[in-house]
């Protein structure tokens, strides 16, 4: 499959790829995500369609937790939705993700993975906004460079649908949000084709609608509320064969080797890291310097970091 090469950061490679799956963006500017948003909303005030011949709707909040807010009804309600955070405006977004996770709702949050403020603001990268949520039910899926970023963006999207499992997108703020590469990027033809329009259709028939009415939202006490919690599992189990299924379609389609954890280095290597995120380019170049010097090493790129599957850690 030909694809066309253009020159782009890792915010505009998640908002194409991402663009393609969405009905409404519910957002809220935060560093160093917003690009993400403002070319979203650029192309839908341009006429830009997604896969299904719609322009996205924008809807820009008061703050993080309104956007969550908005993303969790939009979803109840039937439409797939999207949207772009970082740092502490992911960590405004918990209450919600907590909420959408247990109500099987597939939203996507893209987030350019970014410090927490703590004695001072920093804009720069790391992880502890996005590990500030492994407890949230949400599946993480994590890229290492901007080319990743277009590729496996679709990833989160279909394996959402499918799983019933909503998903943070990540990649390193700065280090690969704006980092300028050129790239191949989809042709939204190629990403109908992958997608599962059964399971879109699954999900709208879900939505709120008076003319065939459901509870959600109820209280209940530790009996009834653990057992239903507990009944979640399956999904989560289920969820990481779906992603590598889709990962496979993706590899189909464009000849690479994505899988939920990737290994590269020696094949006897005796020292290996276990990384995850832009270092991971990094450590490849490092590991080709070192093997020419007879070094036996190698690293292990994570991809899915939730849920975790260990069984496929050790295969790789």
């Amino acid at each position: 499959m030909a694809r066309k090469m253009k020159t782009m950061d890792g915010n505009h490679a998640a908002a194409h790829a991402s663009y393609a799956f969405t009905d409404v963006a519910a957002i809220y500017p935060i560093t160093p995500s917003s690009p993400m948003a403002e070319a979203t909303d650029e192309w839908a005030t341009d006429g830009r369609t997604n896969i299904f011949g719609q322009e996205v709707q924008i809807t820009e909040m008061q703050s993080e937790a309104g956007a969550a807010g908005a993303v969790h009804g939009s979803l109840a309600a039937g439409a797939l939705t999207t949207t772009y955070t970082a740092s502490q405006g992911l960590l405004l977004m918990i209450p919600n993700l907590y909420k959408i996770a247990g109500e099987q709702l597939p939203g996507v949050f893209n987030v350019s993975a970014r410090a927490i403020a703590s004695h001072a603001l920093s804009i720069f990268g790391d992880h502890s906004d996005v590990y500030a949520c492994r407890q949230t039910g949400c599946a993480m899926l994590c890229e290492s460079s901007v080319q990743e970023v277009m590729d496996l963006t679709v990833v989160a999207h279909m394996a959402a649908l499918e799983g019933k499992v909503p998903f943070i997108n990540f990649f390193d703020g700065f280090r690969t949000s704006h980092e300028i590469q050129k790239i191949e990027t989809w042709d939204y033809d190629d990403l109908k084709e992958m997608v599962d329009m059964d399971a879109v259709d699954e999900f709208r028939a879900r939505a709120l609608n008076p003319n065939h009415p459901c509870q959600r939202g109820s209280a209940q006490n530790p009996d009834i509320f653990f057992q239903a919690r507990e009944a979640c599992n399956p999904y989560y189990d289920a969820l990481p064969a779906i992603v590598q299924k889709y990962m496979d379609k993706v590899n189909e389609k464009i000849g690479t080797d994505y899988k939920l954890f990737n290994y590269y280095g020696a094949p006897d290597a005796e020292r290996v890291i276990i990384a995850m995120g832009s270092v991971n380019d990094t450590i490849e170049e490092t590991i080709d310097y070192m093997l020419k010097q007879g070094e036996k090493v190698g690293v292990v790129k994570v991809r899915l970091y939730r849920p975790f599957c260990a069984q496929a850690l050790i295969d790789a």
